[in-house]
């Protein structure tokens, strides 16, 4: 246990210098990080929002406009279905809760469930005892009435999916400004956390995270107007959707007729970024289909030259160009009058996707960079009071080999910082908890080597003999501590959030370290004050612990 080769020792100072290397530049100012040489590392670690300061937005899912739109989907699903099962339908609409449908003839309802319950789909876990399905379809109070209703089973699930996926989507928005510290995870059900450190205008990042950003391409009825249509009622299909605020200023129709089901949707969107027009120089943007939508755009266009169609955001017209030639490569521009800023926003919202649903701003806080200085300044004491302490109770304890393990100690912080520097792990304060944490487990791993080579000489071993045996014996102990905690950690990581997540990666990361720092560089301190102990040709070692 206390020889070691020469690529050993080699390797393990070169770990001890590269770790050095990667956590200096935490200890010194960004303006001093600029002045030094370019191979040399800069990277510090990012300060989470409790140490710098900045937005702290919860969100709220629009659990009812999440519905609405489930509903009226089922209510196409259902009239595609009725149709191809050659059934024949007076009415189908939506109300509050259901979609209903009244037949023709009521003596078809028994078929007409048959074919409506292909819409349903399972939901859940059958071994946990929580499947179910999505929707129930059932016969009405009257004859000839049809209901199909979302179940509790079913709504939950849509909400936890569409929380999900407006976490994707929100995480590509922020991201998208140019930072990777910010964080957005699931505070419950239904409301979405966002923090995002060193911003203190949230003005912004509230525009950004806020828009649904649903965009589609609507055909526009050739002869009936949106005054007509409010006269009497839209023909079959088509609906009146309101114009833009600033297309209306332009002086184009406040509203139109357009068809209900798009020619394209934003999904079939793969990429759209802000640019100029090459004529006017307006602010535009370019966006790029992919191959369905390509396809679907490219014979739309093909079979309607000469006629106008419109581009739709979160159900507001803000383009009605006329298509003067097909348009077959997949490809185009939307113009609006946009600004520069309003225009990279509107990209960045269309390439990052549409949100299920609307997000409301329930809470809204900022922290000020002084209270993150403060609380930066007390973690510093905190960790300095701690490892003073922890340093001299050992080097008291155990004298020399309490000096190796300080050294240790020194290694192990190091490795820490470096590793979350490299990492790009944000420090949060329950982050600076825990990597005081894997101070005193580091301490620890050391107290149960040296209490063994104690007892080891009680029992008459010699000196040699002893070492050898409180770094061997004590290995196995100090493994089985560290793949617990280890264990816990990662519980903690796979089902915390936050600040938890913070915690259990400082605390990972520190059991790591604080296990070749305590077992490893110390042991090879201790073999080095063996060697040198012999070199001087004394006889007899005496264990200075």
């Amino acid at each position: 246990m206390l020889h070691f080769e020469r690529w050993k020792i080699i390797a393990i100072l070169g770990t001890i210098f590269v770790g050095f290397l990667f956590g200096l530049p935490n200890f010194v100012s960004k303006q001093t990080l600029e002045s030094w040489p370019s191979f040399l590392p800069k990277r510090q670690m990012p300060l989470g929002l409790d140490l710098q300061g900045g937005a702290h937005l919860l969100l709220a899912l629009d659990t009812k406009e999440l519905e609405k739109d489930w509903l009226s989907n089922l209510r196409e699903d259902a009239r595609k279905n009725l149709r191809e099962g050659k059934i024949g339908f007076s009415a189908i609409g939506v109300t509050a809760d259901s979609v209903q449908v009244r037949l023709v003839k009521p003596e078809e309802s028994d078929q007409a469930v048959k074919d409506l319950k292909k819409l349903v789909q399972p939901i859940g876990n059958t071994i946990l005892g929580t499947s179910g399905n999505d929707i129930q379809v059932e016969k009405g109070s009257e004859p000839g009435l049809i209901l199909l209703k979302p179940t509790a089973y079913g709504l939950r699930e849509r909400v936890s999916h569409a929380t999900a996926a407006s976490i994707e989507t929100i995480n590509r928005r922020v991201n998208a400004l140019g930072t990777a510290e910010s964080t957005v995870v699931r505070q419950g059900t239904d409301r979405i956390l966002v923090q995002y450190p060193g911003l203190t205008d949230t003005a912004q990042l509230k525009e950004l995270i806020g828009k649904t950003a649903k965009l589609s391409f609507h055909a526009v009825h050739p002869t009936v107007t949106a005054e007509e249509a409010k006269l009497t009622r839209p023909p079959m299909g088509y609906r009146v959707y309101q114009a833009d605020e600033k297309e209306k200023e332009e002086g184009f129709p406040a509203a139109y007729v357009l068809a209900e089901t798009a020619v394209v949707q934003g999904d079939d969107l793969v990429d759209s970024q802000p640019g100029f027009d090459h004529q006017t120089n307006a602010p535009i943007i370019s966006f790029r289909f992919n191959q369905s939508g390509a396809r679907k755009f490219g014979t739309f266009s093909k079979q309607h030259v000469g006629e106008p169609f419109a581009i739709v955001l979160d159900d507001k017209v803000i383009s009605a160009p006329v298509i003067r030639e097909a348009i077959l490569g997949g490809s185009g521009q939307i113009s609006g009058n946009f600004t520069i800023e309003s225009a990279n926003n509107l990209a960045i919202q269309l390439r990052s996707g549409a949100l299920p649903a609307k997000l409301t701003i329930v809470e809204e806080r900022t922290v000020g960079p002084s209270l993150g200085a403060d609380s930066i300044e007390a973690g510093k004491l905190a960790g300095y009071v701690g490892m003073g302490a922890t340093a001299i109770l050992t080097i008291l304890a155990y004298g020399t080999f309490g000096v190796y393990a300080v050294l240790g100690l020194i290694v192990h912080a190091f490795l820490i910082l470096a590793l979350m520097s490299v990492i790009g792990t944000t420090l949060t304060l329950p982050g600076i908890a825990g990597f005081v944490l894997t101070i005193a487990m580091a301490v620890d791993a050391n107290v149960l080597i040296y209490e063994r080579m104690r007892e080891e000489l009680r029992t008459g071993r010699t000196a040699i003999a002893s070492i050898e045996a409180g770094f061997q014996k004590a290995f196995v102990t100090i493994l089985d501590s560290q793949i617990t905690t280890l264990a816990a950690a990662v519980i903690m990581f796979w089902l915390g959030s936050g600040p938890i997540r913070g915690f259990a990666v400082t605390l990972t990361l520190g059991i790591l370290t604080s296990v070749f720092a305590a077992v490893t560089v110390t042991r090879l301190l201790v073999a080095m004050w063996v060697k040198n102990a012999r070199a001087k040709g004394t006889r007899n070692l005496s264990v200075p612990i």
